[in-house]
């Protein structure tokens, strides 16, 4: 297995037509955007993708960053790994590798949000240091 950053440029049908297909895995009702979107480079988005021996993406985890005043902060979204791949360690290297990116990019804080529900995720964020915050998240969706 490696993990690595997903490039514009390996954009091709079979590597979009996985990654939708892990997104279906995560939650059936979303309809991703075009990939070539989310990865220009002034969407400030870094996007892991840990792939198997014969190269098929089987994770991804992703992390948009931005810049306020009181400092530089990262937002992992969309960490998912295929059903068949789960409980390997991918989760982990994925989240291990995203946050090596955030501290290289001199990232202040990251911060991420995960249903109650999904307690493997849960343990993962919380053995990697994330502690839970004493806040209310509120939401205005202008998506249909």
């Amino acid at each position: 297995m490696t993990i690595e950053v997903l490039h514009k440029f390996e954009l091709n049908d079979k590597n979009q037509a996985r990654i939708r297909a892990l997104y279906r895995q995560l939650n059936a009702t979303i309809t991703p955007r075009p990939l070539h979107q989310v990865l220009q480079e002034d969407n400030h988005v870094i996007f892991m993708v840990c792939k198997d021996e014969k190269g098929e993406i089987v994770g991804i985890a992703l992390m948009a960053t931005y810049k306020v005043v009181s400092g530089f902060r990262g937002l992992v979204e969309d960490v998912v790994v295929d059903e068949a791949y789960r409980g390997k360690g991918i989760g982990r290297k994925l989240m291990d590798s995203l946050l090596e990116e955030a501290r290289r990019k001199g990232i202040d804080e990251v911060m991420l949000f995960t249903g109650h529900h999904r307690t493997a995720a849960i343990n993962l964020y919380k053995s990697l240091g994330f502690k839970i915050r004493e806040s209310g998240v509120y939401n205005l969706s202008f998506r249909k």
